[in-house]
């Protein structure tokens, strides 16, 4: 689902009175550690580092990674790892050590746990990676930022001097210590505008060249990867006159997926919703809600108003779930299944209006899946549009327990009715 639909969905919802219990989106956020594999793949300067997933690796990792100082960091989804603890009691997601014989404890009371910090549930997060990096010594941090701003229709340039810190904090108690720069997409960042940057940055002599370089990379990356935001906190000055990204945050533009399968292919599904990841990887778009009704419908648009409806009838929807327009019988399959693994729907509503999608091939689906599925739950199906004769006819014809609908209110009271029973 696009991320402009998503926005619909949240802005238009609220005014039909239907609370969305968590929009789960599905822009991709890697892990630090691809992050950084990614920009250094494209010549930004990144400390060096080695992911492991396993502690018994250590020996292995010290054979190959010879460095004065490691950093150890926990790899998840969220921030403030430094002051997290871990589920074992063990204390802080990110550990520096000049001890080569310590790292295979630390690893061990950080890998297999999880890190609760104060951007983690209540729980934490398991954590699977950690990456050991060269330990840089920081002279001075700074902020930089490039992302897709809808206020000026195109990608905007952040710098701050001041880096290593939340930068909100930063706009409201030091706004001038703030530099915003509209960028050309066309242009992009040119040579006299990246050392301005630098120069703002506070890097000086030949240290202004060498950050001016980093910046037009990352602008380079941020095209060639078609991100949507790249977000370097802290860009550092280090102790031996050198520009690295110490830390590094991504977002990608999913609809650029096709472009960029070996990026995908890294998303830590691990923290997902997986009714969420099952339905991306069968191509379905799906939004868990609060309500107990089941819908499959195709089309955003019928989605949005099979759900108004049920709610203005006193229903409530359990999800938002559009199978798209080239929809085949595999997918209606998996749709069903999607929907059956929610313990809280207690009936279901399926609303198709045929245009591209042929009311034939939802009905054979739509058999398929109850008969595999062994389906219990009360089913209200509304078909119109292409070939839907023949479609209602196969559902007839199928000897399921389906109650049908001409129109989508009728197909509303049928549905709130049969829960109700």
């Amino acid at each position: 689902m696009s991320r402009f639909m998503k926005h619909v969905i949240k802005n238009k919802f609220p005014k039909t009175f239907i609370q969305l219990k968590n929009i789960q989106a599905r822009q991709l956020n890697l892990l630090e550690c691809h992050s950084k594999d990614l920009l250094s793949q494209h010549g930004v300067t990144v400390q060096k580092f080695k992911i492991i997933e396993n502690a018994d690796e250590t020996n292995n990792l010290l054979k190959t990674f010879n460095v004065d100082e490691y950093v150890l960091k926990a790899q998840v989804l969220a921030g403030g790892r430094g002051k997290g603890h871990f589920s074992n009691g063990f204390k802080g997601g990110v550990h520096v050590t000049k001890e080569r014989s310590k790292i295979h404890d630390l690893l061990k009371n950080m890998l297999g746990f999880k890190l609760i910090t104060k951007q983690t549930p209540k729980d934490g997060i398991l954590v699977n990676k950690v990456m050991v990096a060269e330990s840089v010594n920081i002279k001075r941090e700074t902020y930089f930022c490039i992302l897709m701003d809808r206020n000026e229709n195109g990608p905007v340039l952040i710098a701050s001097p001041a880096g290593g810190m939340d930068i909100e904090d930063v706009a409201v108690n030091s706004p001038e210590l703030i530099k915003k720069i509209p960028i050309d997409i066309y242009e992009g960042i040119s040579d006299e505008v990246a050392l301005d940057v630098a120069k703002f940055l506070n890097f000086d002599g030949p240290l202004a060249n060498m950050a001016a370089n980093e910046i037009k990379r990352l602008w380079d990356f941020f095209l060639s990867v078609d991100a949507v935001q790249i977000e370097i906190n802290p860009l550092v000055e280090t102790t031996d006159n050198k520009v690295v990204c110490v830390d590094a945050k991504i977002q990608f533009d999913d609809n650029s997926q096709f472009r960029h399968q070996q990026v995908f292919e890294l998303d830590d599904t691990s923290e997902s919703d997986p009714r969420e990841v099952m339905a991306n990887k069968h191509n379905l778009n799906y939004i868990g809600m609060d309500g107990n009704i089941g819908c499959l419908v195709n089309g955003a648009g019928l989605a949005m108003a099979t759900m108004d409806i049920i709610k203005l009838r006193g229903g409530e929807p359990a999800n938002f779930l559009d199978v798209g327009g080239n929809v085949n019988e595999n997918q209606v399959y998996e749709a069903f299944k999607l929907l059956t693994l929610d313990s809280s729907v207690k009936a279901i509503l399926v609303n198709v209006f045929g245009g591209i999608v042929n009311c034939a091939t939802i009905s054979k689906g739509l058999i398929n899946a109850s008969k595999k599925l062994n389906l219990k739950i009360p089913l209200v199906v509304r078909l119109e549009g292409t070939n839907v004769s023949a479609g209602k006819k196969l559902l007839e014809e199928s000897g399921l327990l389906i109650q049908f609908a001409s129109d989508l209110d009728e197909a509303a009271r049928k549905v709130i009715s049969s829960v109700e029973k």
